[in-house]
């Protein structure tokens, strides 16, 4: 049992030695980010916007796209015999985050919405609030365009909830970091990829490390050939026929309907992406193996709870997507809440002695000399609340206040909007949920480098209040969840990067992405309505969504909620103990815990999608290329998947400028 905690924990400590935070840190804003974000804003951004409406694959290829800006800052600086210090692509990394994550691109979501049928059908698309979209109506009145008086209510509340988002990102998100990277020291396994590739990208001549570059290179090429194929061709013939040439199914492989004879009621796809081999590498091998555990305790439970009439709903021919979601009704709702809640009290119950002990000054057994006084480290309350000046750390008490003013200013909005908002539950989310539930994110994400969350929390706020009508559903507020952002501080620390130059880039950034989202958003709709023939991946799932967010809805209108039936106490329960005896059991027989944090992933997935090619990777890491390369093989494989990363994104955005200017050209030539 020993022996497995001590593997544990040295694997966990060899992570986080993978990449060490360098002497200096320095401010990386200048001349040249700002012509990086009006860069960003007015190429880089239309691309991702235009790739998800396609092939929906914008949020992956949304991180390439980052190594692209960074990839072409820097020959361009070289051309003109002038490196850029690892600062600054740091910023342009970050800067790139933000352009390519569009505002504004929520309109044309808004704007099908209110005239779907299957809304105007149910009745709720009568009764979307004017702060939202214009009625249906007044939008074929006035033509597919956001410049007329009806959408400037939802312009600025837009604005001003971009402008809040930014400023909280500097709240509870620093508090997390400060605590379990600063305190708890964890590893974080997905910092170093971001951290990895830019140091690679910023050695030049002798100081260049030839393995960093070669990975990289490498890593480049790979995402390149395979982004051809996988993300270029779809979307430049997709602009040409009337509908995309896909070599490759995107964004999976369904099987669920061809195998319901033999594993009845298994959603079973398969997403065909190299990239999620090298993700398995990279990721802490128990946490991967936990995830595959996950799925194929799915296709052995599901035919069992199918046969028991548990998972009642499923019919034979189903596809995958309502599948999942069926199943998600009768048992994986409740199951997964409670194993989700599970996860988050055995992370806090992990941490909270050892963070006790930890706040607690060290106490000597013995009479320490004048030497040992001056060597010895400072306690845990110490590391949280003393600011590293040469980090440009500031202090935590005012990431508290910006937490603070941001839950104010959400609430005071939702209650300005929205006559009997139910504030009081929020307050309380804001005082106990959210920081629980942040931490407990920050935890799986330092050492298994996945995120955590409850699902439907704020579906059942709204259900349970008593609130009668669907204005409430469109309410500007969320319940967000802080530990993701732990990551970001950490890639922050290990580039060397200032604090303060996050700061500099938000305050030039935002006008630029309010404006090109914007700008984007309209061309976009004038060139094709959205969905439609010309945005294929909009036009297959949009219809779906927007039935499952109606479903969802009609629980506040009258008669009876699906929500009710599918939460069921008795699952919920399950769920919460499966958890936490599986955390006892592994704990007493001394093997890895991070098996549990996996499974969480697997059932959140829900089906093999992913997480095959992500075993594989973990299997072929562990037992061939670790033996191979050594330690040195947890190095190459950040540096690695940021240089696939990289070759996606070139390719992409490649195929989707040709994609644009032929959508452009058209009506010329017709």
């Amino acid at each position: 049992m020993t022996l497995f905690k001590s593997n544990q924990a040295k694997e966990l400590d060899r992570y986080r030695k993978l990449m060490e935070p360098p002497d200096h840190f320095e401010d990386g804003f200048n001349w040249r980010t700002i012509i990086g974000a009006i860069f960003l804003g007015f190429i880089m951004m239309p691309g991702s916007m235009y790739l998800a409406l396609v092939v929906g694959t914008g949020g992956s290829i949304a991180a390439a796209s980052q190594w692209v800006t960074i990839i072409l800052f820097a020959e361009v600086a070289r051309r003109s015999l002038k490196d850029l210090k690892m600062q600054e692509v740091y910023i342009l990394y970050y800067m790139a985050g933000l352009a390519i994550a569009s505002p504004f691109q929520g309109l044309l979501w808004n704007q099908y919405f209110v005239q779907s049928d299957y809304a105007i059908a149910m009745g709720i698309a009568q009764e979307v609030p004017n702060w939202y979209a214009p009625s249906a109506e007044l939008i074929k009145e006035t033509g597919r365009t956001f410049f007329t008086r009806g959408w400037m209510a939802p312009i600025a509340l837009t604005s001003i909830a971009l402008i809040i988002t930014y400023i909280d990102s500097f709240g509870m998100g620093y508090v997390m970091y400060r605590i379990t990277s600063d305190v708890e020291e964890l590893p974080f396994p997905m910092a170093p990829v971001g951290a990895s590739g830019i140091t690679a990208l910023v050695e030049t001549g002798e100081s260049r490390d030839p393995w960093r570059w070669n990975c990289f290179s490498i890593g480049g090429m790979i995402g390149i050939l395979y982004g051809s194929v996988y993300i270029a061709l779809p979307a430049i013939t997709g602009s040409i026929l009337p509908k995309p040439l896909m070599l490759i199914p995107i964004p999976f492989i369904d099987f669920t309907s061809a195998i319901g004879h033999i594993l009845p009621a298994t959603p079973m796809n398969l997403t065909l992406d190299f990239g999620l081999i090298l993700t398995g590498m990279v990721l802490p091998f128990w946490a991967v193996i936990g995830g595959g555990l996950a799925v194929l305790g799915l296709m052995t439970a599901n035919p069992i709870l199918y046969r028991h009439g548990i998972l009642s709903n499923w019919q034979l021919g189903m596809d995958v997507i309502d599948t999942t979601y069926v199943n998600s009704i009768d048992f994986y709702l409740s199951f997964g809440i409670g194993l989700t809640v599970a996860v988050a009290l055995v992370s806090l119950a992990q941490v909270v002695k050892p963070i006790i002990r930890a706040l607690r000054p060290n106490q000597p057994t013995r009479e320490l000399t004048h030497a040992e006084l001056g060597d010895r480290r400072p306690g845990g309350l110490q590391r949280l609340i003393r600011n590293n000046v040469k980090r440009g750390d500031f202090s935590i008490f005012i990431a508290v206040g910006i937490y603070i003013f941001s839950s104010t200013a959400w609430i005071s909005i939702a209650s300005f909007l929205i006559d009997g908002f139910p504030w009081k539950f929020f307050v309380f989310y804001a005082i106990f949920y959210t920081p629980v539930i942040s931490y407990a994110c920050a935890k799986l994400e330092g050492t298994a480098g996945q995120a955590l969350n409850i699902p439907m929390v704020r579906e059942a706020t709204f259900i349970l209040s008593g609130y009668h009508g669907v204005k409430i559903w469109f309410a500007p507020i969320s319940l967000p969840n802080y530990g993701p952002a732990s990551v970001g501080f950490r890639v922050l620390e290990l580039t060397g990067t200032k604090v303060i130059s996050l700061v500099k880039t938000q305050l030039v950034t935002i006008p630029v992405i309010i404006v090109a989202s914007l700008v984007f958003s309209q061309l976009f709709w004038k060139m094709a309505e959205v969905p439609s023939d010309a945005y294929p991946f909009a036009q297959l799932m949009w219809d779906l969504q927007a039935k499952t967010m109606c479903l969802t809805m009609s629980s506040t209108m009258e008669g009876g909620s699906l929500f009710f039936e599918a939460l069921k106490l008795k699952w919920f329960a399950s769920g919460l103990g499966f958890g936490v005896g599986l955390f006892t059991l592994l704990s007493i027989l001394g093997l890895p815990t991070l098996v549990l944090f996996g499974i969480v992933r697997g059932l959140g997935q829900g089906t093999p999608a992913g997480i095959t090619f992500e075993v594989i990777g973990a299997l072929l890491g562990r037992f061939y290329f670790r033996r191979k390369f050594g330690d040195m093989w947890l190095k190459y494989t950040p540096v690695l998947l940021a240089g696939y990363a990289c070759g996606m994104g070139l390719v992409a955005m490649v195929g989707m400028s040709i994609a644009i200017l032929n959508k452009m050209m058209a009506p010329l030539i017709f």
